[in-house]
C-alpha cells in the first residue's frame, strides 16, 4: 500500500490542499472585511450628518413658516387700514 500515490486518492493530501486554499483566502477576506467596516463607518457618519442637516432644515422651515405668518398678519393689518381709509 502506497501512502502518497496521488492527490486525488489521498484524503490527507486533499485536506492539506483545502487548508492551504483556506489559508490563502484569509488575507483577502480580512482586507474585504476591513473595507466593509470602513464603508459602514463612513455610511454611519454620512447618515449622522444627513440627520443633523435634516434637523437644521426642519428648524429653518419652521422659522420661515412663522415669518410667513407674521408677514401675512402685517399685510392683513395694512389691508384693514386701507379698507378704513376707503
Amino acid at each position: 500500500m502506497e501512502l502518497l500515490d496521488g492527490a486525488g486518492d489521498d484524503p490527507l493530501a486533499n485536506l492539506e490542499q483545502r487548508i492551504r486554499k483556506a489559508a490563502e483566502l484569509i488575507p483577502r477576506l480580512r482586507e474585504e472585511r476591513d473595507a466593509a467596516v470602513r464603508d459602514k463607518e463612513e455610511a454611519v457618519r454620512a447618515a449622522e450628518e444627513a440627520r443633523a442637516k435634516l434637523a437644521e432644515l426642519a428648524r429653518e422651515v419652521e422659522s420661515l413658516r412663522e415669518e410667513r405668518q407674521q408677514v401675512r398678519a402685517r399685510i392683513e393689518k395694512l389691508l384693514g387700514h386701507l379698507d378704513v381709509l376707503s
